[in-house]
């Protein structure tokens, strides 16, 4: 199934578990799940540059975690992280529990706003995702990044956006930038084979075309692509793992650079929420993302050490 119920209704539904969870109930009634995991993650080791604009739209605005290490510039990967919300909503500022923790694992993380429905329908929030791109190339020195090393990485509607970005060139080629300016791309809980007209949520966003077809990442997967890590949960009623299952089969036909984990017990809010301090030992999200990353530029690493 896809998106059966939104994800502002998902993230107040894991609220009380949550508190449960934390034995905080009493002290943090009332908040949502993403303010208090943004309250008690820890709150050193980064730099946060908010509201930057790479538009001119009020939602064309990213924030920026440079980590603060001693890891050269050089070796910085720039992950630029876009969320879910079924294409509806959403905002970046919800998410700073990711850019704590990419920053961890020692990343300058991106985390932009895109235009959503129903002030945007298809390609407007493809076009926001590749001015983000384009602004992290430009701007990477400035915040501590390595312009050659940059991630896609996104949640639900997020891993659609950034499936379609790293494998449908013309979204890239917009901004002038080749497809080969993405290294990576982490999908977590993403709808890459879904039909955009079975569901009411999907077709106000995609219904206009006169080829729905082609928003589906699927399409695309036997393009030139990334090394990609798709993760899924097990129990994700919300985006079918099977989404993940298809994309999989149809990248290593391809001859891809591809690899595909389902975690047992999770569902599709879980897998991101996983990503924070407090919550990570319900799945390994974080930890399995940064070994992918990472492993995107050993081999370039040794091959510039062997020649020094």
């Amino acid at each position: 199934m896809l998106f059966r119920r939104g994800e502002k209704s998902l993230w107040m539904g894991f609220c009380r578990p949550f508190w449960a969870l934390l034995g905080l109930s009493v002290a943090l009634a009332g908040c949502s799940a993403s303010d208090a995991l943004n309250m008690i993650i820890p709150s050193g080791g980064y730099t946060q540059h908010a509201g930057l604009a790479y538009g001119a739209g009020p939602r064309q605005k990213l924030d920026v975690y440079e980590p603060v290490t001693a890891v050269p510039m050089e070796e910085r990967t720039i992950v630029i992280f876009f969320y879910g919300g079924s294409w509806r909503g959403g905002q970046r500022t919800t998410y700073q529990f990711v850019g704590e923790a990419l920053t961890s694992k020692g990343y300058v993380a991106v985390i932009p706003d895109y235009r959503v429905f129903p002030e945007a329908v298809y390609p407007t929030f493809l076009e926001d995702a590749a001015q983000a791109v384009r602004w992290a190339v430009d701007n990477a020195a400035r915040y501590g990044g390595n312009k050659d090393r940059i991630v896609l990485m996104g949640h639900s509607a997020g891993a659609h956006i950034a499936a379609l970005t790293a494998l449908d060139p013309q979204f890239l080629k917009a901004v002038n930038l080749p497809p080969t300016s993405i290294k990576g791309l982490v999908g977590l809980a993403g709808p890459y084979s879904f039909d955009p007209l079975e569901f009411r949520v999907t077709r106000a966003v995609f219904g206009h075309l006169k080829d729905p077809q082609i928003v589906r990442p699927i399409v695309y997967a036997r393009n030139p692509a990334p090394p990609m890590l798709l993760l899924h949960g097990e129990d994700d009623t919300t985006v079918g793992p099977h989404n993940a299952v298809d994309m999989t089969a149809v990248l290593k036909q391809a001859g891809h650079r591809i690899t595909h984990t389902v975690y047992k017990d999770v569902a599709h809010i879980g897998i991101i929420l996983a990503m924070a301090a407090p919550l990570r030992s319900r799945a390994p999200t974080l930890d399995e993302s940064a070994a992918f990353i990472d492993g995107l530029f050993k081999a370039s690493s040794a091959v510039t050490d062997a020649n020094q």
